[in-house]
């Protein structure tokens, strides 16, 4: 199999693999209120079970990316956690109390934290320039799962039969429908992933394969050369000929041995190679540094306004609207297309804009929609209509600007932190990620009738970052190649 079909099939479980992250999503959110409801469990529970799957996800974030960083080995890695994936699931389906539906929770997020090791890969597979687009097509991956999940709702919420002893109804039907999907996604991981070399390794490759190519292009042109020479002499031309060609066939293996003494993308890495990955490591010198505070200040506010956004909806939805299972999975399906159009658009202006514009684009959208809910979904004024409308726009608002946010820090970090140890670094991201989706889903779960605390601490939370990104502008950009050579010296 070539490289390029190698990289294109990796790429294409990738989004694969994205794509099931957002379907989970989708088929379990809109669903998850009520199916607690039956289980008599208290409001605060929905916070507790939401951020269940944050927390292992936060603490196996930066334990799968040290394992990719160490082995540069990702398709294992992804085969173990989707294990997890694949039992959480199936607890949830079993659904027999709240805690079940805790714990089920619990045992999926840790394989949600591979994504961190799948971050450090595209980072190390990519090039800088490339990394934003790249970064913007497996987010916008994950946003389609979100589409096509409520469609799925649409027929799990049909089910009512009985598995042996577990009965499959419209709340345990996304648990057993996940399970078989992991289980097909660990067949494709198997049959189509393979772990790509570095882009500085392939980009030797290739420039050692060109130059092999000139050599025997030179050495063809002075044979040439000496034959046109030769005149008169036919026998002599002839054995000086069998003699030139011999000559060449006796130098082709030393070309060939130089050709196969570069790593190929399946060989693993040696063990002083991947001691030396973390050789002269400093966490304090790569994470306190101002820009990179910013940017994971950036993934905290950013995940925590929207996980405490996502935790209310459903409960104010079936307050003031009466929504059911049905229009919830609209809603979700409406909001995953404009996230999908948002991630489009980011992917193109990407290239015309660096990220920092980007970020600064999203953070105002996120602050016109968070004063937006503070005034109207706090207390919703009118009637129905009214109340609709507004509710409509401040979601709007609130899901538009994440593109820009997701994909503009993301892609910015994978810059500014060394490349050598990404899967750590993007491992740390997430867990500051995943400790946002756990606070979020508790702040909003514990204050779903106090709606201007929650909100007005939201907003606060967004002006503060702000704040910070008018303060250290100048410093969000990518390091000079100069001090990238630097760095890379210093982890040899």
């Amino acid at each position: 199999m070539d490289n390029r079909r190698e990289r294109r099939l990796t790429f294409i479980t990738i989004g694969l693999i994205f794509l099931l992250s957002g379907v989970e999503y989708a088929v379990i959110l809109p669903t998850i209120w009520h199916f607690l409801q039956t289980l008599d469990a208290a409001p605060y529970f929905l916070g507790l079970v939401l951020s269940a799957f944050s927390l292992s996800g936060l603490l196996s974030g930066p334990l799968f990316g040290h394992w990719s960083d160490r082995t540069r080995s990702t398709k294992k890695i992804i085969l173990f956690a989707n294990i997890f994936e694949i039992v959480g699931n199936f607890m949830y389906l079993m659904g027999y109390s709240k805690w079940l539906l805790l714990s089920s929770r619990l045992v999926a997020g840790i394989g949600a934290g591979v994504s961190s090791s799948i971050f450090g890969f595209l980072t190390r597979s990519t090039a800088p320039e490339d990394r934003a687009t790249v970064f913007a097509a497996f987010m916008a991956c994950r946003q389609a799962g979100l589409v096509i999940g409520p469609a799925f709702n649409i027929f799990l919420r049909l089910c009512d039969f009985h598995l042996g002893p577990f009965v499959i109804n419209k709340y345990t039907a996304p648990g057993l429908f996940m399970c078989l999907l992991w289980i097909l996604l660990q067949f494709v991981v198997v049959f189509l992933t393979v772990d790509l070399p570095p882009v500085e390794k392939r980009k030797a490759r290739d420039s050692m394969t060109r130059k092999n190519q000139e050599e025997e292009n030179e050495k063809s042109l002075v044979e040439d050369e000496e034959e046109s020479n030769e005149e008169g002499k036919p026998l002599i031309v002839s054995q000086e000929l069998m003699g030139s060609y011999g000559s060449v066939m006796a130098s082709s293996p030393p070309r060939n041995t130089t050709l196969n003494q570069n790593p190929s993308p399946d060989s693993p890495v040696s063990p002083a190679e991947s001691s030396g990955v973390f050789k002269n490591f400093s966490i304090s010198r790569e994470f306190l540094r101002e820009e990179v505070i910013v940017l994971l200040a950036a993934q905290f506010v950013t995940f925590f306004n929207q996980t405490a956004l996502e935790t209310m909806v459903t409960p104010l939805t079936q307050k003031y609207f009466n929504f059911g299972e049905l229009e919830n999975s609209v809603m979700y399906f409406l909001g995953g297309v404009v996230v999908i159009a948002g991630f489009l658009f980011v992917r193109w202006l990407s290239r015309h804009v660096t990220e920092r514009v980007i970020l600064a684009i999203g953070l105002c959208m996120c602050n016109i929609s968070c004063v937006w809910c503070l005034i109207f979904l706090a207390k919703p004024l009118g009637g129905f209509a009214w109340q609709l409308t507004e509710f409509i726009i401040g979601v709007f608002l609130q899901i538009l600007g994440l593109p820009f946010v997701s994909v503009a820090q993301v892609s910015l970090f994978s810059k500014i932190t060394a490349e050598k140890t990404q899967g750590f670094s993007q491992g740390i991201r997430r867990s500051v990620g995943g400790l946002a989706t756990i606070l979020g889903p508790l702040w909003a779960g514990g204050l779903t009738e106090n709606m201007y605390v929650m909100m007005g601490m939201m907003t606060v939370l967004l002006v503060l970052l702000t704040m910070m990104l008018v303060y250290s502008y100048s410093r969000l950009v990518e390091p000079a190649a100069q001090e990238q050579m630097d760095n890379s010296e210093n982890f040899n």
